[in-house]
């Protein structure tokens, strides 16, 4: 592994802290209403989350989203690939940055995803599987698709990927999984 900024390696550190916590649980409705009755705004790793990236926006330290998509208000990094370390989760972080609903790359979970919505703007939402998410968790189940859409201003979608597997060969008119 490359040197991380020391930010972005206190994420990935409390990130492996996080998945020793939810290692047994699947991506979907129920782990995302888990997440955000037990792990959402005032639980530590949340709280962590959302200073680490906090910081790392507002300071500029260039190791957050980096990767332009489509200019300033739509950008990517991953962190980290899949490793034993990180339980076999990837851990990419997306800036998103719209007034309006603003639509990002469609894209397929194969294994699901398990999705920290940081807000950067207190009014900022994610839309999730299950509609709008502003602080707290949205968890795709296996084998769903859609485009990470956002509204009300800046946020960090930060996403970790069971296996880091993601698809952008998805569109949206085919069929949704019956575990949706």
């Amino acid at each position: 592994m490359t040197s991380l900024h020391p930010n972005a390696e206190k994420l990935i550190t409390r990130a492996q802290e996080f998945f020793a916590e939810v290692a047994d649980l699947t991506p979907g409705h129920k782990l995302e209403k888990h997440l955000n009755e037990n792990y959402g705004p005032g639980n530590p790793f949340y709280e962590d989350f959302c200073t680490l990236i906090r910081n790392g926006i507002v300071n500029n330290e260039g190791w957050l989203a980096t990767d332009e998509l489509d200019g300033p208000k739509y950008r990517r990094s991953r962190l980290c690939t899949p490793s034993e370390r990180t339980r076999f989760f990837s851990i990419t972080t997306v800036y998103m940055d719209s007034q309006e609903e603003y639509r990002g790359q469609y894209h397929l979970h194969p294994y699901g995803e398990i999705n920290c919505v940081v807000q950067i703007d207190p009014t900022a939402e994610l839309k999730g599987m299950n509609g709008w998410q502003g602080a707290g968790w949205t968890s795709p189940g296996a084998g769903t698709h859609h485009y990470p859409e956002v509204r009300g201003g800046a946020l960090v979608a930060l996403f970790f990927l069971p296996a880091g597997r993601i698809s952008y060969k998805a569109t949206p008119e085919m069929e949704q999984p019956l575990s949706l």
